[in-house]
């Protein structure tokens, strides 16, 4: 776990560590004003949640270094939000992402979120960084080829873990160890999750992807009606194809005129039109949409 331009956390009089050791009050602790202790089986919901304020949160984005990632920290931090910009592997494209964003106070974080423990620090490593964690985005993840038809069995089975890995599992560890912050906070939340169009339609040559965009739009659910009681809102965004630099090659390529059909627009979406679809469900209005599975996928995949 790196970390960049964020303040110390020292802990104040009355302040316990957090978990791994993070200054601050950690979940299980009676930090939060209001709150009860936790229990064995789990925090105690606190009597009352304050009204979720619509700006100046703390907010992390994981896999923010290009593409959605990046138009999503700029749309929070156009917000008047503070930004924990996430990064696995591309340091210097996060940093061009911190440094393009509006405001100050935002946040570096390095992780590898295939390692369980990592994937659960960065949430403890966000609220130290920002003070305090409001908003959770959970946007990385990881998206190769594996046609079942052509690919060998040793290839089909790391691409099957590293999916499950990356984009299932640390979804889940990041979102509870968030979870728990913003439990012990007293004062609500979002969590918000990408999933995909490709949950509902089928990805013949990406399957783990498919299925574990499915499991992620699951476990949103599931996390909506177990969080709700603590003022936490979760929900899930389905995008169809998004115009991003990892694949501006396939846009330009054979199949690029085909990609651009699948829409009555004939086009693809922007970032930015994504980014502005999670700022609402992250937003004090969207509360109630709190379990939903946002369709945005230009009319290219229609359920009911």
């Amino acid at each position: 776990m790196t970390a960049a331009n964020h303040p110390s956390a020292n802990p104040g009089p009355g302040e316990k560590p957090g978990p791994g050791g993070k200054p601050g009050t950690g979940p299980g602790t009676n930090g939060a004003a209001g709150a009860e202790p936790a229990s064995a089986t789990g925090p105690a919901a606190p009597p009352a949640v304050p009204p979720f304020p619509a700006r100046g949160r703390r907010v992390l984005v994981t896999g923010a270094s290009r593409g959605l990632g990046r138009a999503l920290a700029r749309v929070f931090a156009a917000n008047g939000d503070r930004v924990a910009v996430h990064y696995g592997s591309r340091r210097a494209e996060a940093e061009r992402t911190l440094a393009a964003l509006d405001g100050d106070g935002h946040a570096l974080l390095g992780a590898d979120l295939a390692d369980p423990g990592a994937a659960a620090g960065l949430a403890d490593a966000a609220r130290e960084a920002l003070g305090g964690l409001d908003v959770l985005v959970n946007n990385a993840a990881v998206n190769t080829p594996h046609p079942p038809a052509s690919t060998g069995f040793t290839a089909w089975a790391e691409a099957w873990r590293r999916h499950v890995d990356v984009n299932l599992l640390a979804t889940a560890h990041v979102s509870h160890s968030a979870a728990r912050w913003m439990i012990e906070q007293g004062t609500g939340g979002r969590i918000v999750n990408i999933g995909s169009r490709g949950a509902f339609r089928g990805e013949p040559d990406h399957p783990a992807y498919g299925a574990t965009k499915a499991a992620v739009h699951a476990l949103g659910q599931s996390l909506a009606v177990a969080l709700a009681p603590y003022g936490i809102a979760v929900a899930s965004v389905a995008p169809g194809f998004i115009g991003t630099e990892r694949v501006a090659h396939r846009l330009t390529g054979p199949e690029g005129a085909a990609i651009l059909a699948q829409s009555p627009y004939g086009r693809v979406a922007d970032p930015d039109e994504i980014a502005a679809a999670v700022r609402w469900l992250a937003s004090p209005e969207a509360e109630w949409s709190s379990g939903t599975v946002l369709d945005l996928n230009g009319a290219s995949y229609l359920r009911t």
